[in-house]
């Protein structure tokens, strides 16, 4: 969602400026269904984006702004990040989509970002992948669109699993390693979207490669039968019971017996308030839906005040809905 366009004058040149919404995205539903001969992991996931997330900040810069005899690789694109734990070199997202934009494209112009950074690292919460998508839309835009939904969702994929679900609105369904991207039908999706829903981190992330890894390496210990997954989704599309009921993720197992502190809060919060509660993704970032109304305010607020009890004020806390 591009949230604004202005157009403010460097030199005698015009230069677009303009922010972009970078949202966050959670797993409602996230069976891993075995693994490929290429070494990815085939997978049957329902994924919604949230009102959370990062912004990115968009200046076009011309090719006329190279100076002191910069590389010119260098300076078509440029990144700067409000969180100094965030890498700005070529090995962030952002600047890969960037690349991997201009290669596809041909197109000769460049642009300074600057990433404001909202979504902890390490989360399953696929900031980096929504960075990624930002980027290409808005260098998509600021080259006069030469890019189709078709071939933006080319290059998203070659980014990373979960990005071309960053170029759809409202909930998905991903299969594959997550290239085959498919929305929610929309009986499915009312049941979700607008949901309040509180997302929690502790200030330890989990790699998804270390994730995937420990699934390859206990297999089939934590795969669930493709067959399966697509029966359990099928039923909860086909049926009239609410989010709560499709809620599923199949990694949990390789990162509780790691990192016990995420069964143990979750077990309390089951226990103690009657929530839903998973992990996204491959964590660490878990969430719970809260009902609407005065019984969620007080349901949020006393989740938070447990969060921060068991896993410290470091600890990463946010309510926010479903898109």
């Amino acid at each position: 969602m591009i949230d604004g366009d202005e157009c403010a004058l460097v030199g005698a040149n015009p230069v677009s400026v303009f922010s972009i919404f970078s949202p966050a995205k959670i797993n409602l539903f996230l069976a891993i269904t075995g693994r490929r001969a290429d070494g990815f992991h085939e997978l049957v996931s329902v994924v919604t984006q949230v009102d959370k997330g990062d912004t990115l900040r968009v200046e076009e810069t011309g090719a006329g702004k190279q100076e002191c005899g910069a590389s010119r690789q260098e300076a078509d694109f440029a990144l700067a990040c409000n969180d100094t734990a965030v890498p700005v070199d070529e090995s962030n997202l952002v600047r890969r989509a960037a690349r991997a934009f201009a290669e596809a494209t041909g197109w000769q112009g460049g642009a300074t970002f600057f990433l404001e950074k909202h979504i902890p690292i390490g989360a399953g919460l696929g900031g980096g992948s929504s960075n990624a998508v930002a980027t290409l839309r808005a260098l998509n835009q600021l080259a006069g669109g030469p890019l189709d939904a078709a071939r933006l969702a080319a290059i998203a994929s070659k980014l990373g699993s979960d990005c071309p679900l960053f170029l759809y609105e409202g909930p998905v369904v991903m299969r594959g390693r997550g290239e085959w991207v498919e929305p929610l039908p929309a009986r499915a999706t009312a049941r979700l979207r607008g949901r309040r829903v509180l997302i929690f981190k502790p200030s330890i992330g989990i790699g998804t490669a270390w994730a995937y890894a420990r699934m390859a390496a206990e297999a089939p210990k934590h795969y669930l039968p493709a067959a399966e997954a697509e029966a359990r989704l099928a039923a909860w599309i086909a049926g009239d019971t609410p989010a709560e009921e499709l809620l599923y993720n199949g990694m949990e197992g390789v990162a509780f017996a790691k990192y016990l502190a995420l069964p143990v809060l979750l077990d309390v919060l089951r226990e103690e308030f009657g929530l839903r509660v998973r992990m996204s993704g491959s964590g660490s970032a878990c969430y719970a839906l809260l009902p609407d109304g005065a019984a969620g305010d007080a349901l949020s607020a006393a989740a938070m005040a447990r969060v921060r009890e068991y896993w410290g004020r470091a600890a990463f806390v946010t309510e926010t809905k479903i898109l």
